[in-house]
């Protein structure tokens, strides 16, 4: 396993435009929990600042893996500097991470309520958090071990289609995508000075994809690997072709959309090793595929 690889893409950035955009995958994994994969979360990091996609199991200790405190490069990924997230589904491997980055990035000096961006549900989740960690809140706040006064608070803003946040580094658009029964399962797209980036969160094959794809920098897709998926039971066969892209369908969505880099993580291989469906994808693809690492990081 690699601990810590850096890849650059050599890119056109406007001579008057300073920005740099790094993608720091903190976790490539599936509700199986190996030990070598996090839970899916990612960090689009914009002039040191970032922003963060799901937040599975050890989103916290991946970050603080790569951040400045803890001898990484990043200063943005130091943990009081986590302070906003964007949600793709409720699935518990991708949300389950939430009280973990709120109330962590809290303790350890954030000082403005966190902030929230995710499908309808998100709401109720954050409320429920702030409610099952009422006791310790309270402590931290009027205790022996004060916290600061909002850090605590999240504020959670349910999404629709469309542009869902902008500020002066970055804007953000969710765009619904198919992902078995869930009514409401998003995908976004990242728009900085010098870089789009597309993630598909959790996803079967769907045209809107592709086209929120098309012409990307980097596309970070999961993928399900034909192999895999032929061993399975018709059941199963069925079920995870309603939810997941497999990876002969990522090879022909990629080579339509043609991303300049096409990063796979949440990786379902069923016991098989994890690069076989870095094979199937390349078998009929031809641009450039990498299978993600945690705590990879690209340019």
């Amino acid at each position: 396993m690699r601990t810590l690889a850096l890849f650059v893409l050599l890119a056109l950035v406007s001579s008057n435009s300073l920005a740099r955009t790094q993608v720091v995958m903190l976790g490539t994994g599936t509700p199986i929990p190996t030990p070598n994969r996090s839970g899916p979360a990612t960090a689009i990091v914009v002039n040191g600042t970032a922003y963060i996609v799901d937040f599975g199991p050890g989103v916290v200790r991946r970050a603080a893996a790569v951040s400045k405190e803890y001898g990484g490069p990043l200063n943005a990924l130091n943990v009081d500097q986590l302070g906003i997230a964007f949600l793709t589904h409720l699935h518990h491997d991708h949300s389950s991470g939430l009280p973990d980055l709120v109330y962590t990035s809290w303790t350890h000096g954030r000082e403005k309520p966190f902030e929230l961006y995710g499908p309808p549900g998100t709401t109720a989740m954050a409320s429920n958090v702030a409610a099952a960690w009422e006791e310790d809140n309270r402590y931290r706040l009027y205790g022996l071990e004060p916290a600061t006064s909002s850090g605590w608070k999240i504020n959670s803003h349910e999404i629709e289609e469309g542009i869902v946040y902008t500020d002066e580094l970055i804007t953000v658009e969710a765009f619904k995508v198919k992902h078995g029964t869930w009514p409401n399962a998003f995908g976004y797209r990242f728009t900085t000075p010098d870089k789009v980036i597309v993630i598909s969160g959790d996803a079967a094959y769907d045209p809107k994809l592709e086209a929120m794809a098309t012409g990307a920098d980097i596309l970070i897709h999961e993928v399900v690997s034909e192999t895999a998926l032929s061993q399975r039971s018709e059941f199963w066969q069925r079920y995870h072709r309603s939810n997941h892209t497999t990876a002969y369908e990522l090879a022909t969505l990629a080579s339509r959309a043609k991303p300049k880099l096409l990063i796979l993580y949440h990786v379902l291989v069923f016991g098989l090793e994890d690069e076989i469906v870095l094979q199937e994808v390349k078998s009929q693809y031809d641009g450039e595929v990498i299978l993600a690492e945690d705590l990879d990081i690209f340019e």
